[in-house]
Order: C-alpha cells, then structure tokens, then sequence
C-alpha cells in the first residue's frame, strides 16, 4: 500500500475511533474526558495493529517495518488500556505491573529472533 494510502486510510480510522468514542461519551457510557483520550490511545493502538498486517503483505522499500508498527500498536494499546484502567479505579501498582509485563513480553519477543540467528 503507498504511504500517502496508507495515511489517508489512518486519518480516516481515526476520525471512525473518534466519533465512536464521542458517542460513547454522549451516551453516558463513558463518563470523563480522561477516559476519552484514554480510549481513544487504546483503540488507535488496535488499528496500528491492523495496519501492521497490512504492511506485512506489502512492505514499503524505506518505509517503516510492519513489526515496529506492530510493537508500537501494542505499546500504544497497553498504554491507553492501562490509563483507562487506572481512570476506572484499578490500583495503580496493578496497572503498572500489568504495564511491566507488557514491556516485558514485548521486549522477549523481540529478542528471540536475534537469538536464533547465531
């Protein structure tokens, strides 16, 4: 997919999350602000997920690899999902441990392909 595709179509699935969210807020689902741009970060988090398969099927020359992007989906679904949790009530050691946890698995995974290389 050419980047200035692949950006529009980002534009667009952000404007969706968006106006999915601000309903949610309307309908008293969500009840703070916090919690808006919380969701917000999380559900962005998921579609950079998608988009990291999509970029797999056709990587760009120069362009960013579909694995960073989805490492950064991950780390952008974690962070948003966490600052929800925390905004709900969870403890925040709770959160923060889950928030270690994720880093952790992130970085194991990451690792694992160097380590069969040698």
């Amino acid at each position: 997919m050419a980047r200035q595709q692949s950006d529009m179509l980002s534009l667009g699935v952000l404007l969706v999350i968006v106006a999915i969210v601000l309903i949610a807020y309307a309908a008293k689902t969500v009840t703070g602000l916090d919690q808006v741009l919380a969701l917000i970060v999380a559900l962005y988090g998921v579609w950079t997920i998608v988009l990291a398969g999509i970029r797999s099927g056709n990587p760009e020359k120069y362009g960013r690899g579909a694995y960073s992007t989805l490492i950064m989906g991950v780390v952008l679904t974690a962070i948003g999902g966490l600052w929800f949790l925390t905004i709900s009530g969870m403890s925040f050691i709770i959160t923060l441990a889950l928030l270690l946890v994720i880093i952790g698995i992130v970085a194991v995974v990451s690792a694992l392909p160097s380590m069969r290389k040698k």
